[in-house]
């Protein structure tokens, strides 16, 4: 379908999640350019681009978990690293649909202009202390309200998966009115989808006990920098159950030699 479309291609709209490339990010990009391709027209070529080079993927194994569980492989997605947007939108072909942030990097502020939409669920929030919406969950109510029947069951098991660990990332024992809303559309639209209970374990088991990814690779997965000005420090999230944490040092162990997180 792509090559055929690309004969006739004037424009690329690019659905482009964020930098941390979470579930919600990730779920949230695939299906709004599946949403976009459905109803744009036929000189467009929708896409979505996951904002991270390809060698990182492996870091997300919550990610990759549920994907696989659908028989989706990673050859099917689309990296930073392999798509030249600087060069589509030098054509003016470029268009932007911004996913779980409003703000492009340092290195992509160039592309400001071809920004068309921006899918943030903190722009949802109305101040109050009820946690914010996922960007999973706007997507599906726009899908719901624009093209109701492009929904298929092995879509809504992507969607509510992500906006179920979504729930549990926050570390929340209560789901949203608008999450649960969008959850219940979708559970008695497909009532063969797994119960709730045991997404959330398996993602759960998942994301505390990662398969094939190293200490060094799950600290890089969440690595975040704070910086004054000259000093940066960087800091990162590992997720362990309390026994593993009782053994410091068969973490420590785990990290090649020089590793900067050796001696914590």
């Amino acid at each position: 379908m792509i090559s055929n479309r690309s004969k006739r291609l004037e424009k690329v709209h690019v659905v482009l999640g964020n930098k941390s490339c979470d579930l919600d990010s990730l779920i949230s990009t695939l299906a709004y350019a599946y949403f976009l391709d459905k109803v744009s027209p036929p000189d467009v070529l929708c896409l979505p681009v996951l904002n991270i080079p390809r060698r990182d993927f492996s870091y997300f194994t919550e990610t990759r978990f549920i994907l696989e569980e659908l028989n989706i492989p990673e050859s099917f997605h689309i990296f930073r690293d392999e798509i030249n947007l600087h060069q589509l939108n030098a054509e003016g072909k470029l268009s932007l649909t911004l996913v779980n942030s409003n703000m492009l990097t340092s290195e992509d502020e160039s592309l400001q202009s071809a920004v068309v939409k921006v899918i943030n669920p903190d722009e949802q929030c109305d101040g109050s202390l009820e946690l914010e919406a996922s960007s999973s969950s706007l997507v599906v109510k726009e899908i719901l309200q624009e093209a109701p029947e492009l929904i298929t069951q092995q879509l809504a098991y992507l969607l509510r998966g992500s906006i179920l660990f979504k729930c549990l990332s926050l570390e929340a024992d209560r789901i949203t009115e608008q999450q649960e809303k969008v959850l219940s559309i979708l559970e008695e639209k497909f009532p063969d989808l797994p119960p709730r209970e045991e997404i959330i374990s398996v993602l759960q088991e998942t994301q505390l006990n990662p398969q094939g990814v190293s200490i060094e690779e799950v600290m890089l997965k969440d690595l975040k920098e704070i910086s004054d000005g000259e000093i940066k420090v960087a800091i990162s999230t590992v997720y362990m159950t309390l026994e593993v944490r009782g053994n410091k040092n068969s973490i420590s162990q785990c990290l090649p030699e020089g590793h900067p997180y050796k001696s914590i």
